[in-house]
C-alpha cells in the first residue's frame, strides 16, 4: 500500500468513527483541501499538494512530549538580544493551548513556567449550523492576559489567525504563536510572530 492509500484509509477510518473533516484535518497534520480530496477523490482532480507529518513517534510518548515542549520552550526564551536567556513569566501570563494537538504541549510548558493554561476549540471542531471557536471554560480566562499560543503544525495559518481574532476580541494580547512544524514557512499571523521548531519547505 503506497503513503497516499494509507492516508485515504486512515482519512476514512477517522470519518468512520465519527470525525469531523476539521478533527480529521487536525488528526493527519494535513489542510482541509487535502482531507476533502481523501475523503472524496474526485475523478480527473490531482491530489492537493501538501506534506503530511506523522509525529507520532513522540506524541504518544510523555517523555519525548515533554522533551519537544521543552524545545519549544528555550527556542523562544533564547530568542532575546545576545541570545540571553530569560524568564517567560516576565513576557506572558497564560499559554493558550490550540485543541487537540498543542493542548499536551502548552500543558508542558504552562507547568514548568508556572504559567496559567487556557484551551482553545477551533470552529473547524464544532458541530453547530453556525460554527465558531470558544475558549474551554475548565480552563483560564483570557481577558486582559499575555499570551502565547502553542500548536503542533501551521498547515494554512486559518485555525492560528482565527485563534488570534478570538483571543484580541476577548480583550487578551496575543504574544506570539509556537508550533513544532510549519508547513507554509510564516514568520507571522495577523501581526504575532510565529517561531517553529521545524520550517518544511518544498523545493522545484
Amino acid at each position: 500500500m503506497s503513503a497516499l492509500e494509507e492516508l485515504i484509509t486512515k482519512a476514512k477510518a477517522l470519518q468512520a468513527e465519527g470525525h469531523t473533516p476539521g478533527q480529521i484535518s487536525d488528526e493527519l497534520g494535513l489542510s482541509m483541501e487535502t482531507v476533502t480530496w481523501l475523503l472524496t477523490q474526485p475523478k480527473g482532480m490531482e491530489a492537493p499538494k501538501d506534506v503530511h507529518i506523522d509525529w507520532t513517534a513522540v506524541g504518544s510518548h510523555g517523555t519525548l512530549l515533554n522533551d519537544m515542549a521543552m524545545m519549544m520552550l528555550k527556542r523562544f526564551l533564547y530568542l532575546g538580544e545576545g541570545g540571553a536567556m530569560r524568564p517567560a513569566g516576565d513576557l506572558l501570563d497564560t499559554v493558550v493551548g490550540v485543541a487537540p494537538s498543542g493542548v499536551p504541549l502548552a500543558t508542558l510548558i504552562a507547568a514548568e513556567e508556572g504559567l496559567k493554561l487556557a484551551v482553545y476549540l477551533p470552529a473547524k471542531h464544532s458541530r453547530s449550523e453556525a460554527p465558531t471557536g470558544s475558549l474551554s471554560g475548565t480552563f483560564a480566562a483570557i481577558t486582559g492576559q499575555r499570551c502565547i499560543i502553542i500548536d503542533d503544525v501551521v498547515t494554512t495559518g486559518t485555525t492560528l489567525s482565527e485563534t488570534i481574532q478570538f483571543l484580541r476580541r476577548h480583550g487578551a494580547t496575543p504574544v506570539a504563536v509556537w508550533s513544532l512544524f510549519d508547513k507554509r514557512g510564516v514568520r507571522e499571523v495577523d501581526g504575532v510572530p510565529v517561531h517553529s521548531l521545524f520550517v518544511i519547505s518544498r523545493l522545484g
